[in-house]
């Protein structure tokens, strides 16, 4: 059986990977997106919906291409976030307020993609695939931080026992 610390190892640098594979995707969004519509069955809403956001991003491209700034420093944002789970990772458990944070706007990804989806004209079942994100990167940060849990619950017993440990030994002195 593999230890806790290794599972939330495991679980943080999944996380870290899919957050800044997630920030790459953010910088070559028009060819990415003449890629992948090929692939995409065009009389689908899908289809239909990413031509429509590929002839967008053709006209920022040509006309507005400073606007694709804020798709780098998205991406930027998805790096730094990235990085902050390093600390989690070396020290779960004095760092697990970095798990939490994750936790929360994980779960914060739902509220914002469904209200900030509904006002930007965003179709439905893409604000569900946004959601998504959110549940997915919650399951592996519940995992590490319940298991950052049991190893803050084995750190507490062993210096309680060290310190019983070192109250008898000082008793015994005292003794003698």
């Amino acid at each position: 059986m593999k230890s806790p610390l290794s599972l939330i190892r495991r679980c943080l640098l999944f996380f870290m990977v899919c957050l800044a594979a997630s920030g790459l995707t953010a910088i070559p969004v028009e060819w990415e997106l003449s890629s992948l519509l090929p692939f995409v069955p065009f009389p689908s809403a899908v289809g239909r919906w990413l031509d429509q956001v590929l002839t967008a991003v053709h006209h920022v491209s040509a006309s507005y291409p400073f606007l694709f700034y804020g798709y780098d420093w998205l991406a930027f944002a998805h790096f730094l976030l990235a990085i902050l789970f390093i600390g989690p990772y070396r020290n779960p458990v004095r760092n697990k307020w970095v798990i939490e944070f994750g936790m929360y706007a994980c779960l914060l990804i739902i509220p914002f993609a469904l209200i900030a989806g509904h006002f930007r004209g965003i179709p439905w079942y893409w604000q569900l695939a946004d959601c998504s994100f959110g549940i997915i990167g919650l399951l592996p940060l519940a995992i590490a931080y319940r298991k950052t849990l049991v190893l803050e619950e084995a750190e507490q017993v062993a210096a309680a026992t060290a310190n019983k440990a070192d109250d008898i030994f000082l008793n015994y002195k005292k003794c003698s």
